[in-house]
C-alpha cells in the first residue's frame, strides 16, 4: 500500500511539475523600457498585477532591484543609447526561453526650452533617447517579435501633434514616433506582428522633473504632480499588446479639453494640406473622405482587456 501511495505521489508530483511549466511557458512576456518611474513604471506594475511577465528596463541598480520586487518581473539593465546594452538583453531574453511576445518602446526624455536656448548637446540626448533608441531597440528585438507574431508598441505625445511652444525637439521626437509607427506597421504586419503608437496626454511622471535635472530650467510643465496617474495609459498598452484587433493609434488623455485641442489641430492641419494647390477638394469631398474614414473606424473606450492571464 506504502509503495502504491509513494508511486502516485511521484506520478502526481509530474502532473503538476507538467502543468505549472504548461502554465509558464503560455504566459506571454512583455519588455518595458523606462521602467523605473513613471509611465513605465505604471506599465510594468499593471502587466505584472494582470498575471503578464514582464522584463523592465532600467539604467540604474537601486532601480533594478526596486523592479526585481514586483512578482512576475524581471529587471534588466537597458540605457537604448548603449547598443552594448541592448545586445546584452537580447541575449540574455534569448537566453531564458521565454520568447518575446511585446515590446513596449518607452524609454524618453523631455528638452525643455526654445530653439534659441537649447544647446546642441540637448538636442543630439534627446534625439538619442526619444528617437534613435526605439529604433535600435525595435531593429535588435524584431526577430524575437517575429518568431513570436507578437507586437510592438511605442509611446509617443500629443506633443508630436500639437507641438507646444517651449518643446520643440520633444515634440519634434514624437512627430518622428508618428511616422517611424506607420512605415514599421506597414513592414512587419504582412508578417503577422501588429504595430501600434500610444499617445498620452498630460499625466503624472517624471519626465519634466528629470528634464529640469539636467537644464536647471522650470516652467509650467516641469511639476506634473497636478496631473492624474497614467493608470489609463498603462490600460492603453495592455490592448495594444493583447486585444485581438489592435488599433494603430491610442490617444488616452486625461480631460475633454485636451481631446478636443488635440483632435482640432489635427484637423486644422488637414484643412492646410487641402488649401492653395491645384488639387485641393471641395468641402463636399472632404466631408465624404470623413464619413468614409468614419465607417471603419472602431471607436473604443480605453478598459482593462476582460480576460486575466493566470500567473
Amino acid at each position: 500500500m506504502r509503495r502504491s501511495l509513494t508511486a502516485f505521489a511521484v506520478v502526481l508530483a509530474t502532473l503538476v511539475s507538467f502543468s505549472l511549466d504548461a502554465a509558464e511557458s503560455d504566459r506571454k512576456a512583455v519588455l518595458v523600457t523606462g521602467a523605473s518611474t513613471g509611465i513605465g513604471r505604471a506599465i510594468t506594475e499593471h502587466l505584472a498585477a494582470r498575471g503578464h511577465f514582464v522584463y523592465a528596463g532600467a539604467r540604474k541598480q537601486a532601480d533594478l532591484d526596486s523592479l526585481n520586487k514586483i512578482a512576475n518581473v524581471q529587471a534588466v539593465k537597458l540605457d537604448v543609447t548603449q547598443q552594448a546594452d541592448i545586445d546584452a538583453a537580447v541575449a540574455s531574453i534569448t537566453k531564458a526561453g521565454r520568447g518575446l511576445y511585446g515590446l513596449v518602446n518607452n524609454a524618453g526624455i523631455a528638452t525643455l526650452g526654445a530653439v534659441a536656448d537649447t544647446s546642441m548637446e540637448e538636442f543630439v540626448l534627446q534625439m538619442d533617447v526619444n528617437v534613435t533608441g526605439p529604433y535600435r531597440m525595435t531593429k535588435s528585438f524584431t526577430p524575437l517579435i517575429l518568431e513570436s507574431k507578437g507586437r510592438i508598441t511605442t509611446i509617443g505625445s500629443i506633443s508630436g501633434i500639437l507641438a507646444p511652444r517651449d518643446l520643440s525637439a520633444y515634440a519634434m521626437s514624437k512627430h518622428a514616433i508618428e511616422a517611424f509607427g506607420d512605415s514599421l506597421a506597414l513592414q512587419l504586419e504582412p508578417q503577422g506582428v501588429r504595430v501600434s503608437i500610444i499617445e498620452p496626454g498630460n499625466f503624472d511622471s517624471d519626465i519634466g522633473k528629470n528634464a529640469v535635472a539636467r537644464t536647471g530650467t522650470r516652467n509650467r510643465m516641469a511639476d506634473r504632480s497636478r496631473f492624474k496617474k497614467p493608470t489609463e495609459v498603462a490600460l492603453a498598452v495592455e490592448q495594444a499588446l493583447f486585444e485581438d484587433k489592435p488599433k494603430r493609434r491610442y490617444m488616452v488623455v486625461p480631460n475633454q479639453g485636451e481631446a478636443e485641442v488635440t483632435i482640432r489641430k489635427q484637423v486644422e492641419q488637414l484643412v492646410q494640406l487641402n488649401e492653395g494647390h491645384g488639387y485641393t477638394y471641395d468641402r463636399d469631398a472632404l466631408v465624404k473622405m470623413l464619413d468614409e474614414v468614419l465607417a471603419n473606424a472602431r471607436p473604443r473606450t480605453i478598459v482593462p482587456v476582460a480576460e486575466k492571464i493566470s500567473p
